[in-house]
């Protein structure tokens, strides 16, 4: 008979309390969604104005006096215009003067009637009657909670966000006292580099990839004439930084909407076919050539962070998981004993790859790399640039 393996009582518990950490800290995160989420949206933010600001250096004729200014003017700019254009567009799809709204119920009763045809049914039911036993005033009052939720949370979002921006030279020293040896500084930076290009590096696929996406769905909603192109384009693009179910929206919601709109079953049809033919191709060839090894994460991890966040988050939570899948590998690999997770996590068993030296060598620009050298004593500094 073959004895069980004899696990060191020292292990058991060490396992034991890191199972305890993560489901207090998976309680903690749900608990305090309120408090966190506009929180982790403002950080999420601040990266975005981080990358930007060396964008604008880098590829603009700005001034780096102003390169800060101006990523921070774009980005709020741009967070607030998107809030404000999806709430403003979903309350005027259904306000229209177009006529369309008001015609909702009598189509969807003749595509009810249609399907019921197909299936054989001779008295198909009505809109009324299947919404008869739905609480239809409650849903619109939740609506209107959540558009509520979502104008406060930007609020939020803004003050965490000020109050980042406005802490950042203490957050320095910080840094430094915490990490006085230049070598764990080092280590450090490495870390923060990594977090930095993979949150960078989704952003930018994701953004480009989008815009290839809005640009041919929005010749195809305006070529078979889908009344609020423009809104929908606008939805496609943000839907896109949600993993897996931004997809599902993008490709289906203007679908739907066109068999309300037009009496013929056609450019659904082809809105349809088109969609999903466009998303098909970006999301399999054009995005794994553009994705690169800050990326390299498991697709069932993908589809598990997004259920996990959100589930304790919402929307937002949604928005950041693949982020913050991300960090949360690029973190684990850095130590000994979570480095199993960070493999885990990863989609070819390397959660970050090889660097070469002369990337290494250009990876610290900006205010991580004055940390570094602020700590630093002057015959160190003599020494170096000797």
């Amino acid at each position: 008979m073959k004895l069980p393996i004899t696990v060191p009582t020292s292990s058991v518990a060490r396992n034991a309390l890191v199972l305890i950490a993560v489901v207090a800290g998976g309680a903690a995160l749900y608990w305090l969604r309120d408090i966190l989420t506009p929180l982790a949206m403002a950080i999420f933010l601040m990266i975005m104005i981080d990358g930007m600001k060396r964008a604008i250096e880098q590829r603009t004729p700005v001034p780096s006096r102003f390169a800060g200014a101006a990523a921070l003017i774009v980005v709020v700019i741009g967070f607030l215009l998107s809030i404000w254009i999806i709430v403003d567009g979903a309350a005027g799809f259904f306000t229209d003067a177009s006529g369309a709204s008001a015609g909702i119920g009598p189509r969807l009763d003749h595509i009810i009637a249609d399907v019921s045809g197909l299936v054989g049914v001779k008295e198909p039911p009505t809109l009324q009657d299947l919404i008869a036993g739905i609480d239809v005033r409650g849903w619109l009052t939740q609506a209107a909670m959540q558009a509520q939720g979502v104008a406060s949370g930007a609020f939020f979002v803004m003050v965490y966000l000020g109050f980042l921006l406005a802490s950042q030279a203490g957050f320095r020293k910080k840094i430094v006292a915490m990490f006085p040896d230049r070598g764990a500084r080092n280590e450090a930076l490495e870390v923060f580099n990594r977090v930095r290009g993979g949150v960078e590096g989704y952003l930018w696929v994701q953004a480009v990839t989008g815009v290839m996406i809005c640009a041919v769905a929005w010749a195809m909603m305006r070529a078979v004439g889908l009344q609020n192109a423009e809104f929908w384009t606008f939805v496609i693009f943000i839907v896109g930084f949600i993993p897996v179910l931004g997809g599902a929206i993008a490709g289906l919601a203007p679908p739907l909407f066109a068999l309300v709109q037009f009496e013929s079953y056609w450019p659904a049809l082809i809105l349809l076919i088109g969609l999903q033919t466009l998303l098909f191709v970006v999301g399999n060839l054009v995005q794994p050539r553009m994705q690169g090894d800050n990326q390299n994460i498991d697709p069932v991890v993908v589809l598990l962070a997004l259920a996990l966040w959100g589930k304790m988050w919402g929307v937002p939570g949604m928005f950041l998981s693949t982020p913050l899948a991300v960090m949360a590998m690029a973190i684990l690999a850095e130590f000994k004993g979570s480095r199993w997770m960070a493999v885990l996590l990863s989609g070819d068993g390397e959660p970050y790859a090889a660097r070469k030296p002369e990337a290494r060598k250009d990876e610290g620009d900006g205010w991580f790399k004055r940390l570094w050298s602020r700590g630093k004593t002057p015959h160190e500094k003599d020494r170096n640039e000797g």
